[in-house]
This record gives C-alpha cells, structure tokens and sequence, in this order.
C-alpha cells in the first residue's frame, strides 16, 4: 500500500513547500521564460550586482512563486515574500523596505492590488535606490531621502492588465508571461511530486492525474494528494480504477471540471440561452463575485473552448454544449 515515506520528506516541512523545485533542472515547464531569466541573473552576477526588477504574470498555481524562489536561490540571496493586498499605506512599504538585508529578493505577490499611492512612491526605490518619506502636514511639511540597500524586487499577478503603465516599465529586468502546462510537462511534476511523496505511482495513475489538471501544476500536486489520502483510507495501492473512484467522489470529471464550473456552463446555457450573458448578470446568477468568474472559472473554460467572450458578453459555444449533453448522459465520470 502506497504511504508517505518517512525518508523523503522532513516532517516539519509542509508539503507544498517540499514539493516545490529546489533549483532551475527541477522547475519544468515555461522554458523560455527559464532562460531569459537565467540570462539576466547570471548577466547581473558577473558585473557584481543585483538584477533589476522582474515581474511574472499568468494563470495562478503555474509557478509565478517558485520562480521567485529560484531567482533567491540562484543569487544566494534572502528572500522577504509579502501581497500587494498587505501593503495598505505608506508605513508599511517604508517598514518593508527600510529593513531589508543589503542583496535581499523582495517578492509581491498579487501586486496588482498596490495602490496607486503606494505604487508612486515604490517608483524611486525602484529607479535609484532611495524612498521619500513626507513628514509633518501642512507648510511645515518635509520630505526625507532614505537611502535604501541594494535589492530586487520580483513582482508576480494574475492581472497584468491591471498594473499601471508607469510601474510595469520600472521592471528593467523583463515582464514575463507564464501560461498553462501542457500534459506531458504535467506527467514529469506528478512523477517527481509522486517520488518526493514516496508513493509507487503506475504510469495509468499519471496520466489519469495530469488530464484533470487544469494544465496548472498546484493542481496536479492537489489532486496527487488527495488521490493519495483517498489510497489510504481505502487501503488499497494506486491504480486508474482507484483514480476513476476517486474523481467521482471529488466531482471531478474528465476534463477536470468540478461541480462550480459545471454549474457555470448550465446557468449560461437554461439561464441565458447560450448567451451572450453579461459577466456581471452571470456572476448575480451564479451567486458569486465578478472576479471569481474571471479569473477562476473563466480561463480554463477559455482553454478549454467551452466559452467566448464577446463585446456583449459570455457565449456557449458548441463545444460547450456538446459537453454539458454528453455530461447529462454520464459520459464524463
């Protein structure tokens, strides 16, 4: 029976984090972006100094963080990983910033969530090193250059779209765009993730892991663990017929469409005819929030060809209902 080995992972560590590539031949996937970056870590090391700025954006869980990691690792520099959504005022990027060690990777997560204020007065410590800090109010008001150490900042988004114009242009280091995985790359980060894992997975369990993925890794790593936990309790050693059991009980199909993204397809089909449907009208239906239809449900279905977006609005296409009939007819479990 398929168990957790005691000898390939520490205890203390958590499994996302033990999962995740310790160095550039273990990250696979996203080739080119692996390269350009390599380039101008290596290009910045041999003049003595730290690379510029860097920004990766994409699809979430496709691995925007672990190539933060990679970039530290390479550099042999401490890493300070924080969220734009955590840097709500002034204070709090002076305090981040104000303490860094001298070499330090400072990764923003989500930094398309920095406001507009606070991404003003990133511009300077990102062009030359220093921060303005305003003290006092009023005509007595001053400013105050501090001299900050030498870093690099490694921002990560989900919504390029929605950085400014004048701070992606502070990322002299490249704006890098990471896209889903293809099934064979997928396969080769379940193989590993099964070895660190100690779990003897046939190649049927791979390949039944990888097609419902979502072409995201995090995925894949999920659905590995709980297909895992799922062996456990049954007692039983990892197989596609133990797969095929388990998805079913996930309510996860072939595709790797979940019960939510069904749910999806079928209010835009009875609720809005096949559409088109406006996102905000969809989302009222559905009960959720516009962003969670954008930027969860929506790009896989994108992939996926089961959805378009329009100017009016979301539309069914026929591959999309050529799923939803042959998913009534229990074709897709």
């Amino acid at each position: 029976m398929s168990t957790l080995s005691e000898t390939t992972l520490p205890l203390s560590q958590s499994l996302d984090a033990a999962l995740r590539p310790a160095d550039w031949e273990e990250y696979v996937g996203q080739k080119q972006v692996k390269a350009n970056v390599r380039i101008a870590i290596d290009a910045a090391k041999k003049r003595g100094s730290m690379p510029e700025h860097i920004l990766f954006y994409g699809p979430p869980g496709v691995g925007k963080t672990t190539l933060a990691h990679l970039v530290a690792a390479t550099l042999k520099s401490p890493l300070k990983s924080t969220s734009g959504v955590a840097i709500e005022r002034a204070g709090d990027l002076a305090a981040i910033l104000t303490n860094l060690d001298p070499h330090t990777v400072l990764f923003i997560d989500e930094i398309h969530r920095l406001s507009r204020k606070i991404e003003e007065l990133l511009y300077p410590a990102l062009e030359s090193g220093h921060l303005d800090i305003v003290l006092g109010k009023g005509p007595s008001a001053r400013t105050v250059e501090l001299a900050l150490p030498p870093f690099t900042l490694v921002g990560a988004t989900t919504r390029v779209a929605e950085l400014s114009g004048p701070l992606r242009s502070r990322f002299g280091g490249g704006v890098y765009q990471l896209d889903f995985y293809n099934n064979e790359d997928l396969k080769d980060i379940i193989r590993r993730s099964a070895h660190l894992l100690g779990l003897h997975a046939p190649e049927t369990v791979i390949e039944h892991i990888a097609a419902r993925s979502r072409a995201t890794p995090r995925v894949a790593n999920a659905l590995l663990k709980r297909v895992r936990d799922y062996a456990e309790v049954h007692e039983r050693p990892l197989s596609g017929e133990l797969c095929d059991e388990a998805f079913a009980l996930f309510g996860i199909d072939d595709f790797g469409l979940t019960k939510d993204d069904r749910r999806y397809l079928e209010t835009l089909l009875t609720g809005f005819r096949g559409g088109p449907a406006g996102v905000a009208a969809l989302a009222a239906a559905l009960h959720e929030d516009v962003d969670t239809m954008e930027h969860v449900y929506e790009p896989y279905l994108l992939r996926l060809g089961f959805i378009e977006r329009s100017p009016r609005g979301r539309i069914l296409t026929q591959k999309g209902r050529e799923y939803l009939n042959e998913e009534k007819s229990g074709g897709m479990f």
